[in-house]
Formats: structure tokens, C-alpha cells, sequence
């Protein structure tokens, strides 16, 4: 059964969803592109759980989603997007056996999909600034900031998946940064919050260490 999220796409956009689902599912038991716990619950825990990015940025053109793994967000965002030209999606990954799984989605559900198969500091200085940047389980979001301070000084927005610990991030990260922050529920997990950060800058008495 779908999650509430998902209940209303298009035949086309689930069509591509259910050939994203038989993908996973051979691809997974293989190469672990998410925690085995959570194999069980693709449609909620993971497509669901990314899709709900794309109603905190309808209008955004440019997404860069880092550290894809095994396509969440960046891959369910460019399939949801499929086949409008007016939205791009860029994934960062620098596993190449998941990067291949990545290969293979996009030729089969998401030919408007960019791949980029190295490692995120060198791949960031080469794209254009995107409108949004999103990242789930991938680092803290001191590191997360230090990875894109760049395009966030500049107006990149960031929509940042975090668990239960995120005050204790946001805290750390305010030592070295100000920024506009927006924490957003998520609305697949209860202890989930999604955060929204824009105008980071260094703080004046950092700006000079």
C-alpha cells in the first residue's frame, strides 16, 4: 500500500517509481544501498520520505542532492520530475558500485537524471549553484555547511534530513555560522525533522581564524 504521499501521482511518475522499486530490490541484497532494517519499507521509509522535499521547493529549478547512495532524495526527486525539463536534479556519489545502480536508474526511469560519479569537494566547484542542495545521512550538519558554504553564502537553500539529534547539530553549527533556519516536521517520521537553512554565513568573529 502507498503511503498518503504518493497517493495522487501520475500513472506515468508511478509507472517510473515501480521500475525504480524492482531495481532496488535487485540491486540492494547486493551492494547494501540502505540499512538492511529498513529494506522492508522502500515505499514509506525511503521514497516517501524524500518525496515529501519536493512540496518545500515546488518552484526550484536546480537540485544537487549529495552522497545519493542509493537514490534518496536525488533520484525520487528526478523521478517525480520526470519529464519536466524545467526541473534539474544532480546526484553526488562516490561509490562506484552505487553509482552504477544510480547509471542504472536513469537509463531506465530518469534520463534527466546528471550523475556524478567522485567524491563531493572535487565534484562542487564544477556545477553551476543550484536553487537547492539536500543531503540525508550523510554527515553532520557542521560538515554539511563546510561542504556547501560556498552556494549557501550565495542563495542556495538547503532541505536536510536529520533525526532525533538535530538541536545538538544546529547548536554546533551556530558556534561558526549564522544562518536563517526553518525545522520543518517531517511527515513520515515522527522523530524526523527536515531543515531548512538559507543565508549561512561565517560569523564576523570567526571570519578572520
Amino acid at each position: 500500500m502507498l503511503p498518503d504521499l504518493l497517493a495522487d501521482v501520475s500513472r506515468e511518475t508511478q509507472a517510473r517509481l515501480d521500475a525504480f522499486s524492482r531495481l532496488y530490490d535487485k540491486w540492494s541484497p547486493r551492494i547494501n544501498l540502505t540499512a538492511t532494517s529498513t529494506h522492508e519499507d522502500f515505499w514509506t521509509r525511503h521514497v516517501a520520505d524524500s518525496a515529501q522535499l519536493i512540496a518545500l521547493a515546488p518552484d526550484a529549478g536546480h537540485w544537487v542532492d549529495l552522497g545519493s547512495g542509493g537514490g534518496f532524495p536525488g533520484m525520487v526527486i528526478a523521478i517525480m520530475s520526470e519529464p519536466d525539463a524545467e526541473r534539474r536534479v544532480e546526484l553526488i556519489e562516490s561509490n562506484r558500485k552505487k553509482t552504477a545502480f544510480l547509471q542504472a536508474v536513469k537509463a531506465s526511469c530518469a534520463p534527466h537524471a546528471v550523475i556524478h560519479a567522485d567524491r563531493i569537494e572535487k565534484v562542487i566547484p564544477s556545477i553551476a549553484r543550484p536553487d537547492i542542495v539536500t543531503a540525508r545521512a550523510l554527515a553532520g550538519l557542521p560538515k554539511l555547511l563546510d561542504m556547501t558554504a560556498p552556494w549557501l553564502a550565495e542563495g542556495t537553500r538547503a532541505l536536510f534530513h536529520k533525526g532525533r539529534g538535530y538541536a545538538d547539530e544546529i547548536e554546533e553549527s551556530r558556534a561558526n555560522r549564522t544562518f536563517d533556519l526553518i525545522v520543518h516536521e517531517s511527515r513520515i517520521d515522527a522523530e524526523s525533522v527536515i531543515l531548512e537553512l538559507s543565508n549561512v554565513l561565517p560569523r564576523p568573529d570567526r571570519d578572520s581564524n
